[in-house]
C-alpha cells in the first residue's frame, strides 16, 4: 500500500537553467549534484531535477502537473520573487479554506504554486 510521497522529478533539456532557478532564484538548498541529476531535500521529500534526452524545450502541457511549495509568508515570497524578475500567473489570493496561494512558472514552463496554510 502506498503511504507517502517521497519525491518528484522534473526532467529537462537544460539542467543548468533549472538548477539556477530552483537554487539561486527560489533559494532552495541543493542536497546532491550528480552532474546530470540533482536533488533538493525537504524532510523525507526530495525534489529532483534531471537532464533527459527525450525531453526537448518547454513543457507542452504546463497545467498537467503542479508542484506546491509551502511558505510561511506568501506576500514576502511574492515580493522577493517578483523583484527577482519572476512573473506570477496568479498573485497571492486567499482561498475559501483560509489559506493563500500564488502561481508561477519555472523556466521550462512548469506550473508551480506557493502555498501558505491557514492559521
Amino acid at each position: 500500500m502506498i503511504d507517502s510521497l517521497v519525491g518528484v522529478t522534473i526532467w529537462t533539456d537544460n539542467l543548468a537553467r533549472l538548477v539556477s532557478f530552483y537554487r539561486d532564484t527560489l533559494g532552495m538548498k541543493m542536497h546532491r549534484d550528480h552532474g546530470d541529476f540533482v536533488n533538493f531535500v525537504f524532510g523525507p521529500m526530495r525534489l529532483n531535477l534531471g537532464q533527459h534526452e527525450r525531453v526537448s524545450g518547454p513543457t507542452s502541457d504546463p497545467f498537467r502537473t503542479m508542484i506546491h511549495y509551502g511558505v510561511d509568508d506568501i506576500h514576502a515570497e511574492h515580493e522577493r520573487l517578483s523583484a527577482a524578475g519572476i512573473e506570477f500567473i496568479r498573485p497571492p489570493e486567499q482561498e475559501e479554506w483560509g489559506g493563500w496561494v500564488a502561481t508561477l512558472l519555472d523556466p521550462d514552463g512548469n506550473v508551480l504554486q506557493l502555498l501558505q496554510w491557514a492559521t
